[in-house]
């Protein structure tokens, strides 16, 4: 599969939080060659279900990499000497000191280009000149006779960031929205490799909606899917300039391993192991608290999920020049086909079991 294409088809396809229908049927199509069903559920979750050669009823594993990418919704449309302009507000952690300037796609009844703009700085009043453009202070400007855009365009609707993605140097690329297509990218090279492997366990690929606002693709979708044990795929932050050199992995180090209170031992333990069987560098991550994945939806449904956390180091988070490297992802992917297959009917005995013994 090559790995530049299909991350810019993923990239450059819109997807706000919320408003993750173009996206979904994206992946749905790529999906549908490797897997044996697909559903979609309520919230617009996309699940994919490859069955697996073991005796039925076969347990099954839920891999879920969220779809959903960070944009704007229109808050007002502005009447200015005839032309129409657009007031926003964020949605999901939009950093506000990026959006200066960025070209944009408003998803009105049909899409609008635009960009974000504002009054330059020496008309602004002297308090907010040398500080970063508040939502105040910018809006979106299409170009547009205000009549035309009223008939085009509500209060209410989504905008995503305009950006191609590009090949930089070293195998690393750089765009919009590689929070989390990069990790949905490592879910469809893993799907891949196991067309040619045997593996027992039924697997559930799922892309999640709204992980952005609240992790609602993983409550509902592992609450719908009764998963016997999940791993969730995202992205981490990675070295880069300005950055503590401590507890961050760099780009093209390979796939990274959280250990954390939203990650069973177990999981960790088998992730690492598998990564072990096939000599690829991982590095270890820890989180203290809520890990900000989709693993601490998962891990509370129902009765409660076995959940390990694989992440893509990633630079420049929440931007629209996040970037990683291909390899990353394609040994993402590797690492996740590996496990899978290494997974047997004792499994889940096994690590409850290792959970509970004292050690001599």
């Amino acid at each position: 599969m090559k790995i530049f294409k299909l991350l810019k088809t993923l990239s450059e396809t819109p997807g706000p939080s919320g408003f993750e229908r173009r996206i979904a049927d994206q992946i749905s199509q790529i999906w549908e060659p490797f897997v044996d069903k697909i559903t979609t559920d309520r919230v617009g979750s996309v699940f994919a279900v490859k069955s697996g050669s073991g005796t039925e009823p076969r347990p099954q594993l839920l891999l879920a990499a969220h779809m959903d990418e960070i944009g704007l919704m229109v808050t007002e449309v502005v009447n200015r000497d005839a032309y129409g302009f657009l007031r926003v507000t964020n949605v999901g952690g939009v950093d506000i000191r990026h959006l200066y300037s960025q070209p944009v796609v408003v998803h009105g009844r049909r899409d609008i280009h635009g960009v974000l703009a504002s009054l330059p700085a020496r008309m602004l009043p002297s308090e907010r000149r040398n500080g970063p453009f508040g939502f105040e202070d910018l809006v979106v400007d299409p170009g547009l006779p205000m009549e035309i855009l009223q008939e085009l365009v509500d209060i209410g609707d989504f905008i995503s960031f305009r950006q191609p993605l590009r090949k930089l140097m070293g195998k690393n690329v750089t765009g919009k929205a590689l929070d989390n297509r990069a990790s949905v990218a490592a879910v469809i090279i893993c799907l891949e490799e196991l067309q040619d492997r045997n593996h027992e366990w039924d697997i559930v690929a799922a892309a999640t909606a709204q992980e952005e606002t609240r992790l609602l693709g993983a409550y509902t979708g592992a609450f719908l899917q009764e998963p016997d044990a999940a791993v969730a795929i995202d992205v981490t932050f990675a070295k880069g300039a300005g950055l503590s050199e401590q507890g961050h992995p760099e780009l093209n180090s390979g796939p990274g391993l959280d250990i954390g209170p939203n990650v069973h031992p177990g999981m960790y333990k088998a992730l690492k192991s598998a990564a072990e069987a096939i000599e690829m560098d991982v590095s270890v991550g820890t989180h203290t608290r809520g890990s900000g994945t989709d693993a601490f939806g998962i891990q509370v449904a129902r009765s409660g999920v076995p959940t390990g956390l694989v992440s893509i180091p990633l630079r420049y988070m929440h931007t629209m020049v996040e970037t990683v490297n291909t390899k990353d992802v394609e040994r993402t992917g590797r690492l996740l086909a590996e496990f899978i297959t290494r997974l047997d009917s004792a499994f889940l005995t096994d690590i409850v079991k290792e959970m509970m013994e004292e050690e001599d």
